[in-house]
């Protein structure tokens, strides 16, 4: 079997802070710069020149608030607030791009399915079929009440409603309208043949629906679908529904278990070995010498606030830290918020704040990758050799310099040792990855429904 090329994506979100918490005071960083279409643009083209395969675009609704029991610590330090929508920056990015993919977080909490899908639906039209959706439940007590309710449903909960949603949008997405219902005939004033679209109709409990699709078949009909849930029901969903799943960073060992665990729970699903791709997280911090990679993270690192991504965990995990003195053994880490957080955690044995904060370098809980272009690509490799991933999900630290670096350094060797394209491959996101616009047949959202379903009459 020929060996695959490494995927590439850039995580992003369209805030000041995302991961590497406190950098946005680095004299180089521009990530301040958010809320400016010029940013976006031309981070678009700075990526497509590396030849990455996506953006993947990060989200949060609500704010951190654990953490001292209230926002204030998040507002203080920018932890991910304030924070813009990240759909709204997708047709700005592909107006300067042409192979670039948009993935776009978005939960399944807040939304309605009907009006989702045709927001979907309008970003593979607008960006010829390079939009993916990186599908979230949600964690946040305090998003729950900005939508009017009292709190976060329980974890397993959450993910019921979530399989409910699919449900809808995959009927609104490939079933509603047939291939060729659309016909565009300007002598007879016949666009669409309405004996050639049907409603999706659903009587589940969360999600009532009896309508036709808005949007005429977009170029992928469902978007290509991003997932990265990583506790034990997380990965019940994330393998019936992903096609890109992220794993968590857990050290080589630990996250190999975990993709062996994922690619055997997708064969007993009936999903195909290669409708699935594996990805984990990644932060670089590359020079063009080791001693010059060591001084930049050293400089990086007078500027990050370790004290800030302790924020941060405490939302992920649930657990409030500043109510532990600096060396107190924190007893618990069961959680109704990010259970595999909370697991990772206790699975690393016995954690203090100090030792915490320490586990944060750069502000964030990822431990990066330093060293010359020729030690970040050996690093790489063997990340893909020792653990069976796909490819990375590649954090910025300084902005837009950490990925500017990487496209400058480390894209050419990894191209001279055969790791990664030269060119990109034509059509939609979905065939630049997988080969084919559509689903495939052994995804649960593609199904026959068109065949099975009679057409009214």
């Amino acid at each position: 079997m020929s060996r695959r090329l490494i995927f590439l994506s850039a995580f992003e979100m369209n805030t000041v802070g995302h991961l590497a918490h406190g950098l946005w005071r680095h004299p180089r960083d521009q990530s301040s710069r958010y809320t400016d279409i010029d940013y976006w643009m031309d981070l678009a083209r700075l990526l497509e020149r590396g030849l990455f395969d996506a953006v993947f675009l990060a989200d949060v609704t609500g704010t951190y608030d654990v953490y001292g029991g209230g926002p204030h610590a998040a507002i203080r330090h920018a932890v991910q607030v304030p924070i813009n929508d990240p759909m709204l920056l997708v047709p700005a990015m592909a107006s300067v791009t042409q192979h670039l993919g948009f993935g776009v977080t978005v939960g399944t909490g807040g939304e309605a399915p009907y009006l989702f899908a045709r927001r979907m639906s309008t970003l593979d039209h607008l960006t010829r079929g390079r939009i993916g959706w990186n599908i979230v439940t949600g964690f946040l007590d305090r998003a729950a009440r900005g939508r009017g309710e009292s709190g976060q449903p329980d974890h397993d909960e959450r993910y019921d409603a979530a399989d409910e949603f699919m449900n809808v949008v995959y009927g609104l997405w490939e079933s509603s309208w047939a291939d060729d219902a659309v016909v565009r005939d300007r002598a007879s004033g016949l666009y669409a043949q309405p004996e050639k679209v049907r409603p999706v109709r659903h009587a589940g409990p969360r999600f009532p629906l009896n309508a036709i699709h808005l949007s005429e078949p977009s170029p992928q009909r469902s978007p290509l679908l991003f997932q990265a849930g990583a506790s034990a029901r997380g990965r019940v969903f994330a393998v019936r529904h992903g096609e890109c799943i992220f794993v968590p960073n857990l050290g080589p060992s630990r996250t190999a278990a975990i993709v062996r665990d994922i690619r055997a729970q997708a064969v007993q699903a009936g999903r195909s070995p290669d409708s699935l791709r594996l990805l984990t997280g990644l932060q670089v911090i590359v020079a063009r010498t080791e001693r010059e990679a060591q001084d930049k993270y050293a400089e990086y690192r007078r500027y990050a606030l370790p004290e800030a991504g302790l924020t941060q965990l405490a939302s992920a995990t649930g657990i409030d830290f500043s109510r532990f003195e600096a060396d107190e053994v924190i007893p618990d880490f069961r959680s109704n918020s990010i259970q595999s957080s909370a697991e990772a955690l206790a699975a690393d044995g016995q954690w203090t704040v100090r030792k915490l904060l320490a586990d944060m370098p750069l502000g964030g809980r990822y431990a990066p990758i330093v060293g010359s272009p020729g030690q970040i690509a050996d690093a790489m490799a063997s990340w893909v050799e020792e653990t069976g991933i796909d490819g990375f999900n590649l954090a910025r630290s300084v902005s837009p310099e950490s990925f500017a670096d990487f496209i400058d350094l480390v894209v050419p060797e990894l191209q001279t040792r055969g790791l990664f394209k030269h060119s990109y491959a034509p059509g939609t996101l979905r065939e630049k990855i997988f080969g084919s616009p559509r689903l495939p047949p052994t995804h649960p959202g593609a199904g026959d429904a068109l065949a099975k379903m009679p057409w009214p009459t």
